[in-house]
């Protein structure tokens, strides 16, 4: 089977190297100027530097062309782009599967991924999201990792995890479609929260708190859209959040922690220099969570760092001052 995979950043480059143990894989970039640097070095001298690429690792600029003959289309974009990625897919007349990697909620709509694919995608094209706990520079370089394909559509899921499991990195097959984008979105929120706990040195016991109720936030949330609280205690949910909240290589972690050193959001994003999803997505969940009236104190304490200007300090002092409360789940 030929994969193609759209978007050459970090995570779409290392999942085309890595899937390309058992497929043949094209990998498309809109920017030609990329492109021609990596047919000619065999690398991603962008972002994976050191992962040379296998000998059915083709690259693209040209869209038609990636998914020529593709069985299986998979979309590492921003969030952002995935909406005009899914209409170019459809202007060409692909039929094929889709697989999106894209993580949070669209800028302005709240929507989910697969709630943007059913704007976008014939209803009758299968569809479905990759996520979980993987770093692309560890993927790249072939260490262990292992994922989540999940679809509405339990039989396709399970037929994309026989088609790209490979010997390093692991897939699980999903039912639980909106579980699994809500795990990918708020956990990216949670990181910038840890991070900004880790960057003030509120130690461990504090940090550990913080991801437990960040973890209680992303069950409540998945629950009141439809997703299973369950899948929070897998890949997707604490797997995920474990790894971008505590991993040097997570950039919302960083994110948080450039907020401790007191820069401004501008300052931080400049400072990044990448995407980091869970800036905008910070934004539309606790405006989501507005209107169904879910109550999530650590994603508005992020927004209000992140948007409002509010002291670090006092959003500590908020938190700890909520009055005392059973603990649940969600």
């Amino acid at each position: 089977m030929k994969l193609a995979v759209l978007g050459a950043g970090a995570w779409g480059t290392a999942l085309a190297i890595r899937f390309a143990d058992r497929q043949t894989v094209s990998l498309w970039s809109r920017e030609a100027e990329q492109v021609t640097q990596m047919q000619a070095e065999r690398c991603n001298q962008r972002y994976l530097a050191d992962a040379p690429f296998p000998d059915n690792l083709s690259v693209t600029a040209t869209l038609a062309d990636a998914i020529a003959d593709a069985g299986l289309i998979l979309i590492v974009t921003p969030m952002s782009g995935l909406r005009s990625t899914l209409k170019a897919l459809r202007e060409l007349g692909s039929t094929a599967p889709v697989l999106w990697a894209c993580k949070g909620l669209e800028a302005g709509t709240m929507k989910l991924p697969h709630q943007v694919a059913q704007e976008e995608m014939d209803d009758t094209i299968p569809r479905g999201m990759l996520s979980g706990p993987s770093f692309a520079q560890e993927v790249a370089k072939g260490l262990p990792a292992a994922v989540t394909i999940a679809s509405s559509d339990a039989a396709f899921a399970q037929q994309v995890v026989q088609d790209l499991n490979t010997s390093v990195l692991r897939l699980y097959a999903s039912d639980d479609l909106i579980g699994v984008e809500i795990g990918a979105a708020v956990k990216n929120v949670m990181a910038i929260a840890a991070g900004v706990a880790d960057g003030l040195n509120l130690g461990l016991n504090a940090r550990a708190a913080l991801l437990t109720r960040g973890l209680a936030e992303m069950a409540r949330f998945s629950t009141a859209l439809g997703g299973k609280a369950e899948t929070m205690m897998g890949l997707a949910g604490i797997g995920d959040l474990m790894l971008t909240a505590t991993g040097d290589l997570s950039r919302n972690r960083r994110v948080g922690l450039l907020l401790a050193q007191g820069l401004n959001l501008d300052e931080v994003l400049k400072n990044l220099g990448h995407v980091a999803e869970g800036v905008p997505t910070a934004r539309e969940v606790v405006s989501q969570a507005a209107a169904l009236n879910i109550e999530m104190p650590i994603s508005r304490a992020v927004c209000q760092v992140l948007f409002e200007n509010v002291p670090v300090s006092e959003i500590i002092t908020d938190l700890m001052g909520r009055s005392p409360k059973m603990e649940t789940l969600q």
